[in-house]
C-alpha cells in the first residue's frame, strides 16, 4: 500500500523549522519594537530643544525697550539679564506682539520672565506689565543640567546684563543648554528685531 501522509520524524522536523522561523520573527519584533522607541525618545529630545528654541526666539525678536515697575512702584530695567544659575532669574523683559483677541482694557505689550528651577527652564508672564505678580509657571524644557547666559552689546560679551540705560537691550542673547542626551547645546538669539 502506498503511504499516505507524513512520517512522525516529518513532522517532528517542520515543527522545529516552524518554532526557529517564529522565534526569529519574535526576535526581529522585538529589536523593533526597541529601535522604535528609542528613535521616539530621541526625537521628543530634539522636539523639546526645538519648542524652547522657538519660545525663546518668539520672545527675544520681540523685547520692547519699555521699562516697567514692580508691586513696590520700584523702576525696573528693560531688560534684565542674570546668568542663568538655579532659581536666580535668568531673563526678564517687555515683549511686544500679545495678541488681544478678547479686545480686554490691556496693552498689546507683555512682561516675560525665565528661570531654572531644579532642572526645568520656566517661563512666567505677567497679567499686567506694572505692578503686577506673574502667573503661573509655564515649561519651556525639562530635565536642563545647567543654563548659562550671554549678552552681547557692540564687540562685547557679558555675563551679566546690567546696562545704566534703563531702557537698553542687547543686541543678541547667547543660551548654552546642557541637556543630557545632547550635552551643551549653543543658541544664539536676536534681542528687540521686531520693533
Amino acid at each position: 500500500m502506498p503511504a499516505n501522509g507524513f512520517t512522525l520524524v516529518e513532522l517532528m522536523i517542520s515543527l522545529l523549522i516552524f518554532g526557529m522561523l517564529a522565534a526569529a520573527g519574535v526576535a526581529l519584533l522585538g529589536f523593533s519594537v526597541r529601535a522604535q522607541q528609542a528613535s521616539s525618545e530621541r526625537l521628543d529630545e530634539v522636539a523639546a530643544l526645538q519648542r524652547a528654541r522657538a519660545i525663546l526666539t518668539s520672545d527675544l525678536a520681540q523685547a520692547a525697550p519699555r521699562v516697567t515697575r514692580d508691586r513696590d512702584g520700584a523702576r525696573a530695567n528693560a531688560f534684565i539679564g542674570g546668568t542663568g544659575m538655579d532659581g536666580e532669574v535668568a531673563l526678564a523683559f517687555v515683549r511686544r506682539g500679545w495678541s488681544n483677541s478678547e479686545g480686554l482694557p490691556r496693552a498689546g505689550l507683555q512682561k516675560v520672565e525665565y528661570r531654572l528651577v531644579g532642572d526645568r527652564l520656566e517661563r512666567r508672564a505677567y497679567p499686567m506689565l506694572d505692578g503686577a505678580e506673574a502667573g503661573p509657571p509655564s515649561l519651556v524644557i525639562g530635565h536642563v543640567r545647567s543654563l548659562k547666559l550671554r549678552y552681547r552689546t557692540g564687540a562685547d560679551w557679558l555675563e551679566r546684563w546690567d546696562s545704566t540705560r534703563p531702557g537698553a537691550l542687547p543686541q543678541v542673547v547667547e543660551a548654552v543648554i546642557e541637556v543630557p542626551r545632547f550635552g551643551a547645546v549653543r543658541q544664539l538669539f536676536l534681542s528687540g528685531t521686531g520693533a
